[in-house]
């Protein structure tokens, strides 16, 4: 059982001895290792602390390494964390002079370790699968001209490191993003197959008993059917291409497969089909007639088959205060001191690397402003209780006790749950989290605040009317196979939502975005078969292509920045 440690201000003050156990592991011969303990301790005192004031104080397992050349110019690599070895900072000081700031990327965490190193002056040194190389990207110009290349993603040092340069979605970043891609994935060699085939010639040699192959199931019949008291044929305005559908028709809260995409599903109800056993079970306000008969398409994720992961947009969420809550501590711009991600650099866009893998992506949680409560018990204390997230290991915005989270581990486990205090010393295992608002369904029935306005800040479109187009997402296991459920509702409100996930049988729903198609956008991507490498793109509802940039040209998040976040899923290998 994990120790219970107490809470200070909305943030916890006995963290380094809820972690101690966890934090610490085998030293690495590479790379850059998490500190020692009593280093942890104090950098989790910071993160603890009322105020942590900055970004690096958010990362508790950071570390660094300090080298110096001959003109006395310093530079210090910082690992944010060594768990993940995702992201780092490279800070250039000159003599006498100002700090500049690179933030790199990992191109394959799993593989290799990033230091410093002296070779006659400092340099990166690169490692991974038994092999090594020294690179100083700073003395060739090669950094200068990835930093100017106008890519979100430039690659560096043989393709082991990318620089996240700071974008917007304007043409010229389109451009240089689509030649890029054109030339390194669309039409060309996959940007992994680069990577692995031109680094060390064997570095990527491996004999083994192979892997456990994933278990063949047919999701249709495992997923079963929604529990509904009326199941009509629907013709729902769906942009995927089913299998098994009369002539586009679907029956309502079936599942189907989606062609060339195994693993994903997709069904579509409406909430007054819902059977009464359900209805009537209690935790929802009753479902007015609107919502009753508006559509709601859900898509289904084999997880077996699938990696997760989640991108922050370039400007969303922000750090910065919500202008919602009215309690707040005075110390800084945001309720963790600052209201910059600076020097770290959010692209809001997927790394290149995974294009020739990716699957689906359907947008993230609220802005920044709407993510806090104005009314109700938890505008009072945790400073409005600031939806919190982490991306790559990095905690950007802390994650606070009674807020729905969608998060995932080091060993690959993606669930939901509500976060409560004893889950921080989760901390050195998580890779990503998201909190937006809370649990619509918690253990099978609706959560506590469903039918709260104020109380679950479910906010409601221009007019403030509760019911309005919203999105979201579920978990559900069935016998023992995990499945992550998006939904798209035309119309509804909380209740609805509740509902219809407790037809569909889901342990633990939370609220994603709303009020618009660009805010519950999803879409897949079928990927050719002949070695192409083009990519068809298919999105859950016709008018969400209107959100791609250059009128539907431009695939929204894989070709493009995007000023919102996202998740991502990837096809194992």
């Amino acid at each position: 059982m994990l120790p219970r440690f107490s809470v200070f201000s909305g943030f916890f003050i006995g963290l380094p001895a809820a972690i101690a156990v966890l934090s610490t592991s085998p030293t690495m011969a590479q790379g850059i290792n998490v500190p020692d303990q009593a280093v942890i301790n104090a950098q989790l005192a910071e993160l603890g602390s009322n105020v942590p004031g900055s970004v690096f104080a958010m990362q508790p397992f950071r570390n660094r390494q300090t080298l110096s050349d001959a003109d006395g110019t310093t530079y210090t690599l910082t690992s944010l964390n060594p768990h993940v070895n995702s992201w780092f900072v490279l800070e250039t000081t000159p003599a006498g002079g100002r700090s500049r700031f690179v933030h790199f990327e990992n191109g394959d965490p799993e593989t290799w370790e990033i230091s410093l190193i002296d070779e006659d002056g400092p340099a990166l040194l690169i490692e991974g699968e038994g092999d090594s190389f020294a690179c100083a990207p700073w003395a060739d110009g090669e950094l200068e001209e990835a930093q100017a290349s106008s890519l979100p993603y430039a690659p560096v040092c043989d393709w082991s490191l990318f620089v996240r340069n700071p974008v917007t979605g304007n043409r010229t970043t389109r451009e240089a993003v689509a030649e890029f891609l054109r030339e390194n994935v669309i039409f060309g060699e996959s940007i992994v197959n680069l990577i692995k085939g031109a680094f060390f010639e064997d570095a990527f040699m491996v004999s083994s008993e192979g892997e456990d192959e994933v278990e063949e199931i047919d999701g249709v019949e495992l997923l079963g059917t929604a529990l509904l008291d009326n199941a009509p044929n629907m013709r729902p305005y769906m942009g995927f291409e089913l299998a098994g559908t009369d002539a586009g028709a679907m029956t309502a809260g079936a599942w189907y497969e989606v062609e060339e995409s195994p693993g994903i599903y997709a069904s579509v109800m409406q909430p007054g089909m819902i059977a009464r056993e359900v209805m009537q079970s209690g935790g929802a306000n009753g479902l007015d007639s609107i919502e009753r008969r508006a559509d709601v398409y859900l898509v289904a994720f084999d997880m077996a088959r699938f990696d997760i992961g989640y991108e922050l947009g370039t400007d969303h969420p922000g750090i910065e205060w919500s202008s919602r809550p009215q309690n707040r501590h005075g110390q800084g711009r945001g309720p963790d001191g600052f209201d910059t991600s600076a020097p770290l650099v959010r692209t809001g866009m997927l790394n290149p690397s995974f294009v020739d893998r990716v699957a689906a992506t359907f947008t993230g949680g609220f802005k920044r402003d709407h993510g806090a409560w104005r009314f109700g018990d938890y505008a009072t204390f945790n400073y409005g209780h600031h939806y919190g997230f982490m991306q790559n290991g990095v905690l950007l915005s802390r994650l606070w006790p009674n807020l729905a989270t969608m998060y995932l581990t080091q060993d690959g486990e993606v669930d939901m749950r509500t976060w409560t205090e004893e889950d921080t010393a989760m901390l050195p295992d998580l890779v990503f989290a998201r909190q937006n608002g809370v649990a619509i369904v918690e253990n099978g029935v609706p959560g506590s605040r469903v039918t709260s306005w104020g109380g679950g800040n479910w906010s409601g479109d221009a007019d403030a009317t509760l019911r309005t187009l919203r999105g979201g997402a579920c978990m559900r296991t069935v016998e023992g196979r995990q499945f992550l459920i998006y939904a798209y509702f035309s119309t509804a409100t909380p209740s609805a939502m509740a509902r219809t996930f407790q037809a569909y049988q889901c342990d633990y729903a939370m609220l994603l975005d709303m009020n618009s198609q660009e805010h519950t956008y999803m879409a897949l991507y079928v990927h050719d078969e002949d070695g192409e490498g083009e990519i068809d793109v298919q999105h859950l509802v016709s008018g969400m292509a209107e959100v791609d940039p250059d009128n539907g040209r431009v695939p929204r998040f894989i070709s493009a920045p995007d000023n919102r976040d996202f998740f991502y899923l990837l096809r194992r290998q």
